[in-house]
């Protein structure tokens, strides 16, 4: 993981360097800098518009007793969009614009979460300070079953509540 946001924080300035000087090349300085600003108040349009729309979705999810997971996902990567979109550049200007596509958003959202499962599977043994040599994997049919064990319980035991007198309770005296 490390080595991919090492990759990322190299290979993104050089991408957008070499855009800058192609496009900059076959436009124009200024054209290529109206560009980036006009892309910068697009993306905040489109965040307001999307995350607006991702916003109310998730309050009515909520309200009637949902669980926003998909919607919360699509949230996560309007803001992304928004970010990149507000980053100069062309090619965070790209990456901004795709993220704003429903079917992208789907699309990456499923990849993360197969990777997420993946890592999960492969890694079982180690959550919680669990250390084990066995190889577990998890072979869930249906996300909604939880495995476990129960019994019934039917012995009640009844307790006899008396008003205890105190201990230096003195007999009456008449």
């Amino acid at each position: 993981m490390a080595l991919l946001l090492l990759f990322i924080f190299i290979a993104v300035p050089v991408i957008e360097i070499g855009l800058f000087i192609q496009v900059g090349g076959a436009i124009g300085l200024l054209a290529t800098l109206a560009v980036v600003v006009v892309t910068a108040v697009i993306g905040t349009y489109l965040l307001r518009l999307q995350g607006l729309n991702i916003v109310m979705k998730v309050q009515s999810q909520l309200q009637s007793g949902q669980m926003p997971v998909q919607d919360l996902i699509h949230g996560a990567f309007i803001v992304v969009a928004g970010l990149l979109l507000l980053t100069p550049g062309l090619f965070t200007d790209f990456i901004g614009f795709s993220l704003f596509i429903p079917q992208v958003r789907l699309a990456l959202g499923q990849f993360i979460g197969q990777q997420f499962k993946r890592a999960r599977t492969h890694k079982a043994g180690a959550s919680f300070e669990f250390h084990s040599q066995q190889n577990y994997e998890f072979n869930r049919t249906n996300e909604d079953d939880i495995e476990g064990e129960f019994s019934v319980v039917e012995d009640i035991i009844e307790i006899d509540v008396k008003q205890s007198e105190p201990k230096d309770k003195k007999p009456p005296t008449s």
